[in-house]
């Protein structure tokens, strides 16, 4: 860890031939909101209190969430005033952290203009989750920013919500950065295509057309119809499954005969 206004040093990255799957994760907000303790806490369980505004840095973490491995990256961005140069992490994140602070109003109004430009940037492209999180639960007695309000401003921008304290619960910190990678492989399996297989089906039917004629009666015109093939397309049915299963006999049992393992059509052992 690095000095008292300093920001700790990015860890080591896997090679790009990693299979490890790779979540982006940008944390933005106004200046003196907490973006950096919030990102310290969850990749340490420290808490430091003072950092240099200035720098912006990116730090890596292999997590384990919900039983399965990610590289998760963090960008701790360091705008001075509101949303600038936003290209460049809207183009790499996978996911947003806005932050406010509640002891702080003019920070819960300035994470507005991130929400509005995340909103912008998301018509344009696939949108991204984004999380909205009220820090420093801590000062909860200096409160200027009701959770009401968080919750309501998180619904009109549809976004989830969350508070939490980067001095005091390292569990609902981690608890904040896992759900913005649960949010991503929602995301993704939604955007999965469905298309289910189709196979053809022809009916048995002449291969040229064969005019009938209908005989005139009372004066009515002749006409013709073409009876013509007709193809049905109907889905795969799906390939049951069936767990091979190992039984012991017993010495009594072994000396009769065993009896027949008999598969229903369709069905195949693995």
């Amino acid at each position: 860890m690095s000095s008292m206004f300093g920001k700790p040093r990015a860890s080591s990255e896997r090679p790009p031939q990693s299979p490890l799957p790779e979540c982006n994760v940008a944390i933005l907000g106004c200046r003196g909101v907490g973006k950096s303790a919030l990102t310290v806490k969850f990749l340490t369980k420290r808490f430091i209190s003072e950092y240099d505004p200035n720098l912006e840095d990116t730090y890596s973490s292999e997590e384990l969430v919900d039983q399965q491995p990610v590289l998760l990256k963090v960008m701790d961005t360091a705008d001075q005033d509101g949303p600038g140069n936003c290209e460049r992490y809207l183009c790499w994140a996978s996911a947003f952290l806005v932050v406010y602070s509640i002891d702080n109003r003019k920070s819960f109004e300035g994470c507005q203009r991130y929400l509005e430009v995340l909103a912008l940037h998301a018509r344009g492209c696939r949108r991204r989750p984004v999380l909205l999180l009220g820090n420093k639960l801590d000062m909860e007695q200096y409160r200027q920013v009701p959770s009401a309000e968080g919750m309501s401003l998180a619904s009109r921008f549809g976004c989830l919500f969350h508070e939490v304290s980067a001095c005091q619960d390292f569990a609902r910190v981690q608890h904040v950065f896992h759900e913005a990678v649960r949010e991503v492989r929602r995301q993704a399996e939604w955007n999965l295509p469905v298309q289910p297989l189709l196979i053809s089906e022809e009916r048995p039917c002449p291969p040229v057309a064969t005019p009938v004629v209908l005989p005139t009666h009372h004066s009515l015109a002749t006409c013709t119809f073409n009876t013509l093939s007709t193809v049905n397309y109907k889905e795969i049915p799906s390939v049951a499954q069936a767990k091979l299963v190992t039984v012991k006999s017993s010495r009594a049992q072994s000396k009769r005969k065993a009896p027949t393992l008999t598969l229903l059509k369709g069905f195949k052992i693995f």
